[in-house]
């Protein structure tokens, strides 16, 4: 069964869509704006005591007051319990005193009587741009040194890097975490055992922003995700190809038989009859269906294909003309498969990865729900079994599983896959061959909304910055796709080839970072709008589920907080990474400093956007109740991350004590001294 797409979403029942869910077999690309409605850059606002900012009977329209287009719901006012308040303290606190003068010289909204009208005028009205230079915001401005005086602005949504041959030796690796790196990703497609040892020792030794702290140990707080190969589609070996490296040509217009049969498998392939190995092939195609080899470079259209056949068969017609290597990849546009959640190679490989401590699991070509359950089972017995072998101890958190959507079916299951994951990648790069390619960009903001209703991290992947493989500075468009997958929402954006085999690996990393400084800077001053709308999200998946926990309420409260007192770093002291994920799940402007116990758990919070996590067990133990948000604060300080006169709110999870019977949570806000 196909993905179904429609130029503009069917009506939406009000359940529908207060949850935002979206129905399993349907992609709706999400319309810029629908007939006769209003777009919003940012939320305006007029007071209710203040009769200068009341519309007058001059008005041309109405004022704005909270509309919100969310890519998942359709145009609508938001409760003003939510969107209004907390729009309310952006336009009202903290933006107007970062920002006196708005875009152009216009005053600032907090004290213009135009105020509701200045966010939702065009950009393009505006006679100058407030757009600094991103890199003067840049502590590697200077050298890749790190400086204990220097302040630090980190960004909110961080870079995962692939390293690969260009950037796995200690001098360039270093370079590339202090320019931003802090995800490293292991393709295990590619990755022998032999690099995977060197990368990882490497990055051990690779010193990151926590080695200017006085009180830790831990210089380096970086993740390392295991990127599967996945239950791949591929050809088989070619007939009389002993080096593996013949190819054969195929005609455009000339037959082409896909087959099962073993005959086949064995004696090998020619331009007429090509072994795949996949069994169920004649089952889940049918006429008129494409056939992409070795990732599109040749088109095959199916002509015929009998489900009752033994072996399985299906008869095609080449699309064009190309030549095919042994063991090509073989995707299937528009099918729903049954493959398996991990292949051999996985389970050895996911295995091996556990015992080099790898945080998270990228699991590729996830079908559905099942396969997440079926890793996270197999990845625990992997702990028991290598606790039992003394490599696993007893009690570590066990690698979180991030699912790749790179399929059709992926796609059309991917709320129940959501639920089960701790994450989503948006793997663009499969996707664009089984959807449209016109598709993948729509789909890739629905998956990101989707992950921040639920509050749960997402990767935005392949090809972001392609061109600097090759060349030092990337193109414009490159730039602006990088740029609006932070506008979406997205928790991390990926780095592939580019860091992997590329020319310039460290300078590749540091444009992306100064790319989503830019981008970041622009939202927090001129354009609240996204982050907002994603705060909204999130609170709607909140009700939708009926979340009403104490760390949910504390979470809102701690942001409120911070924008009403202009605050630079919400702190966080915690013995689990909960609290923390649920305060970067309300989107504010300023970084989450998490001070964990472990450096597994700070390590495990890396892909939340915001949170910077900082591993001082002793703070945690040593130092009284009382004592610990001074002491955190100074550690904060140590980073850069705050200065003297800031004001700062300290966040804290308790546990139960013989006055108190259940855990506890409490903030503070406090100024630095």
């Amino acid at each position: 069964m196909g993905v179904k797409f429609h130029p503009s979403p069917p009506p939406v029942s009000p359940r529908v869509r207060a949850s935002g869910a979206r129905t399993a077999s349907t992609i709706h690309p999400p319309p810029l704006h629908a007939p006769g409605s209003i777009i919003v850059i940012g939320i305006g606002i007029h007071s209710r005591t203040d009769p200068a900012r009341r519309p007058t009977s001059s008005s041309p329209a109405p004022p704005i007051t909270s509309i919100v287009r969310s890519p998942l719901s359709t145009l609508r006012p938001a409760p003003p319990t939510t969107m209004m308040l907390a729009s309310r303290r952006v336009l009202h606190g903290a933006a107007s005193r970062s920002a006196p003068r708005a875009l152009g010289g216009a005053p600032s909204p907090a004290s213009s009587p135009a105020a509701p009208a200045l966010l939702a005028r065009s950009l393009g009205s505006r006679s100058s741009f407030d757009l600094p230079d991103p890199r003067n915001l840049m502590s590697y401005q200077s050298g890749l040194d790190y400086a204990k005086d220097q302040r630090w602005h980190p960004q909110l949504s961080k870079i995962v890097a692939t390293i690969g041959p260009t950037s796995e030796q200690l001098p360039v690796l270093q370079d590339v975490v202090r320019s931003g790196m802090r995800v490293m990703r292991l393709n295990f497609s590619h990755a022998t055992v032999e690099e995977v040892e060197l990368r990882c020792d490497n990055l051990a030794k690779s010193k990151g922003r926590h080695s200017v702290l006085s009180g830790s140990d831990v210089g380096n707080v970086r993740v390392i995700l295991l990127d599967t190969r996945g239950p791949e589609l591929r050809t088989g070996k070619l007939a009389g190809d002993h080096s593996g490296h013949e190819t054969v040509r195929i005609d455009a217009g000339s037959a082409v038989t896909l087959t099962t049969a073993d005959d086949v498998r064995d004696g090998g392939s020619t331009a007429s009859q090509l072994y795949v190995d996949y069994p169920k092939i004649h089952q889940c195609l049918s006429p008129g269906m494409k056939v992409l080899l070795d990732d599109g470079a040749i088109v095959l259209t199916v002509t015929e294909a009998d489900p009752a056949s033994d072996p399985g068969t299906v008869t095609c017609t080449a699309d064009n003309s190309g030549e095919i290597r042994s063991r090509a990849g073989v995707n299937l546009p528009g099918a729903e498969t049954d493959l398996p959640a991990m292949s051999d190679k996985d389970r050895v490989d996911i295995k091996y990865g556990m015992t080099k401590d790898v945080d998270y699991i990228a699991a590729s070509f996830v079908q559905n729900g099942a396969g997440v359950r079926e890793i996270r089972k197999y990845v625990e017995e992997c702990a028991e079994e290598l606790a039992k072998e003394g490599k696993w101890e007893e009690g570590t958190p066990t690698p979180l599983i991030v699912s790749k959507i790179e399929s059709v079916s992926g796609l059309n299951h991917f709320d129940e896959i959501l639920e089960e994951s701790d994450g989503i990648m948006v793997a663009r790069g499969d996707l664009g061959v089984e959807i449209p390619i016109q598709q993948v960009t729509n789909a890739q903001k629905e998956m990101v909304a989707a992950c921040n209703a639920a509050g749960k991290p997402v990767i935005v992947a392949t090809q972001m910055l392609e061109s600097m493989a090759k060349n030092p500075r990337p193109t414009r468009a490159e730039v602006a796709d990088v740029t609006n997958a932070i506008y979406d929402g997205a928790d991390c954006v990926m780095l592939s080839g580019e860091t992997a085999k590329g020319k310039y690996p460290v300078e590749v990393v540091q444009t992306m970072n100064e790319i989503i400084a830019s981008a970041e800077n622009f939202t927090r001053k001129s354009m609240p709008g996204p982050n907002l709308a994603a705060r909204e999200r999130f609170l709607e998946g909140q009700a939708s589920r009926g979340d009403k926990g104490v760390d949910s309420a504390v979470a809102l409260a701690a942001v409120t907080a911070a924008e009403e007192r202009d605050a630079a770093a919400i702190i966080v002291l915690v013995s689990q990474g909960i609290l923390p994920r649920m305060i970067s799940a309300f989107r504010p402007n300023i970084p989450i400093v998490a001070f964990c116990p472990n450096v597994k758990t700070a390590r495990q919070l890396m892909l939340n956007r915001g949170i910077h996590p900082i591993c001082i067990p002793d703070l945690l133990t040593d130092e009284s109740g009382v004592k610990r948000p001074a002491k955190a604060i100074q550690y904060a300080k140590q980073l850069g991350m705050v200065q003297e006169g800031e004001n700062v709110v300290v966040v804290t999870r308790e546990t139960a004590c013989d006055e108190l019977t259940t855990d506890f949570a409490s903030m503070k806000i406090a100024t630095v001294p």
